[in-house]
């Protein structure tokens, strides 16, 4: 552990930073599984709205800084040629 005050106070706030984009990515794995089960299931109108819900949470992780744009264009359009091959 750090033996300066502000180092501490960083580390701390590193360590919660950390978590929250934690979350955010989990949660966009959680989103792409859902897709996925929607895909799988054959449901179309269900596969679009969860197309939606994982862009629009990638949209928010990138914004929040827990996700990088190239990282998160990667995923939309794997995400987008999921639900295609639904058809």
């Amino acid at each position: 552990m750090a033996n300066i005050k502000s180092q501490e106070k960083r580390i701390h706030r590193a360590e919660r930073e950390r978590l929250e984009n934690r979350r955010y990515t989990s949660s966009v794995r959680t989103y792409f599984r859902r897709l996925e089960a929607a895909v799988a299931a054959g449901d179309a109108v269900l596969a679009d709205e969860e197309l939606r819900n994982v862009s629009s949470y990638i949209d928010r992780a990138v914004a929040r800084g827990a996700m990088h744009r190239n990282t998160a264009g990667r995923k939309k359009a794997r995400a987008t040629r999921v639900r295609a091959s639904l058809g």
